[in-house]
């Protein structure tokens, strides 16, 4: 029911509650309640037909009656006219009629007055009702807009996770492989457990053959788990504080096991001076180095030591040189075609900075640019001993607007920046010949990294930040992959 038809409602029962209490509670109130009641003037009062006086001049009449809280009846009543003898029995007896009549009288006043105020109470709670219609309203807005809300930030988590899918697709086969490799384990393990009760009663060079197969298998299955792509670089560790704003540190990442000396090249100009310490901790905690001097100065900071050898790029040429630090003589040198040099294509923050070797799980690779690629990043694969160019990819990416670079598993990784804050954004995948932006953010604890190199034995990045030897180490997320399945 409506509120409109609600307050009609109040309205019509009350009616029906006076008109109902005045056919019956009346005539008792008033002494009619018997079936005939003398009058004067001999006329009579017949219960059935209400109030019926043989002379209207000498009786009474009911004009309106209603019923208070309590029950009482109250009415209103047209009087017969008065003798002039008011000791007469009709005189007292209208006397007390009307004594009832006015106590009628009163209790309609009060009925009317709480009729009243049910009415004002009804209206109140119809606009309360609307108000709160208007509040559900504005709930059931409010409702849609944050589910509205909740919606898109659960496709945009959908959509960060979409990508993701054909990855973990490839971990499916990635078990089925391990698997693989486990039973057959368990089944070699099973053969060497009966040759032991029984002697001779296999072919060894079968076994011997199955073993080294499987030997083989997983260490090429260790040697793809060592790649990946790049999803985190964790917070930075100093190292040491010392040298120059500019400056290159490394290790070899194909030293022999117990081998753990550190390289340092201070300046990225007219120096030709790399001081080897005999471990990481001579190098933290003494000033103890052997100085090894080179045959030309180098340029930039982007030298790398690998398998024994320094390869550095000599000052103001596009010439690379490979050096022996055991011997200290020249093993190679070799122009790098095209490559521009001399602060021609530097990174951006300068420092002779054309031409940055770098080293992964694959091999050695050098990262410049050309005239020909309009200046931008240029990576080609490099032999290490002959230093030939073996494969080029040419990227769309200014190397004056890349801060640093280095390379992991093939992949190019480049910053958006050396100062301030310095993110990962950029990726350059040579297998695909394919790039991507991406947003891996890492702490430039000191404002100036003038050297960024990733090293695959240690799987750190390498830094040298404004005078400071930083390590960083990297999260990959790990891809293998079986020839065979």
């Amino acid at each position: 029911m409506s509120v409109p038809l609600l307050k009609i409602g109040v309205v019509l029962s009350t009616m029906a509650m006076i008109t109902n209490w005045m056919s019956q509670t009346l005539p008792s109130l008033v002494g009619l309640n018997t079936t005939k009641l003398s009058a004067a003037g001999g006329g009579t009062l017949d219960r059935s037909t209400g109030v019926l006086p043989t002379n209207p001049e000498e009786s009474w009449q009911v004009y309106s009656s209603a019923q208070d809280s309590e029950g009482r009846c109250i009415c209103t009543v047209v009087a017969p006219q008065q003798t002039m003898c008011s000791r007469d029995a009709r005189t007292k007896q209208l006397r007390q009629l009307l004594e009832k009549v006015q106590n009628m009288s009163q209790s309609i006043e009060v009925l009317d007055r709480r009729t009243q105020r049910d009415l004002q109470y009804v209206e109140k709670m119809e606009n309360q009702m609307k108000g709160l219609e208007s509040k559900f309203k504005q709930v059931e807005e409010s409702h849609k807009q944050h589910l509205a809300r909740q919606f898109k930030a659960i496709k945009a988590k959908m959509d960060e996770l979409r990508p993701l899918i054909p990855v973990l697709e490839e971990y499916k086969a990635d078990a089925k492989l391990v698997l693989q490799f486990k039973e057959e384990v368990q089944n070699l393990t099973s053969v060497l457990n009966e040759l032991q009760e029984e002697i001779g009663a296999y072919d060894y060079d079968e076994l011997q053959s199955r073993v080294s197969n499987l030997e083989e298998r997983l260490r090429a299955c260790m040697q793809k788990l060592a790649c990946g792509k790049l999803t985190g670089i964790s917070d930075p560790v100093t190292v040491k504080t010392s040298g120059s704003r500019f400056g290159s540190w490394m290790t070899d990442p194909l030293a022999p096991e117990g081998d753990n000396r550190v390289w340092y090249m201070d300046g990225y100009h007219n120096n030709r001076f790399v001081r080897e310490y005999k471990s990481m901790v001579d190098f933290m905690n003494t000033d103890n180095f052997t100085s090894h001097r080179l045959p030309h100065p180098w340029s930039g900071t982007g030298q790398v030591v690998y398998n024994g050898s320094i390869y550095f790029n000599k000052f103001q040429s596009h010439i690379i040189i490979r050096f022996d630090l055991k011997t200290e003589t020249i093993l190679k040198t070799r122009s790098l075609d095209y490559a521009g040099y001399n602060n021609m294509y530097h990174y951006a923050w300068g420092g002779h900075s054309d031409i940055d070797l770098m080293v992964d799980e694959s091999g050695l690779w050098a990262v410049y640019a050309t005239n020909q690629n309009a200046g931008n990043i240029v990576v080609s694969r490099l032999d290490p001993v002959s230093l030939q160019t073996l494969q080029t990819w040419n990227t769309s990416y200014p190397k004056r607007s890349a801060g640093e670079a280095f390379i992991i598993c093939g992949t190019l990784y480049v910053t958006n920046g050396y100062s301030g804050g310095t993110k990962v954004h950029y990726a350059y995948q040579t297998n695909a010949s394919t790039y991507e932006y991406i947003d891996i953010p890492f702490q430039n604890k000191y404002s100036h990294i003038s050297m960024l190199d990733y090293n695959p034995k240690d799987r750190a990045l390498y830094a040298w930040n404004n005078g400071h030897q930083i390590l960083y180490n990297v999260t990959l997320f790990h891809v293998i992959r079986s020839d065979e399945l």
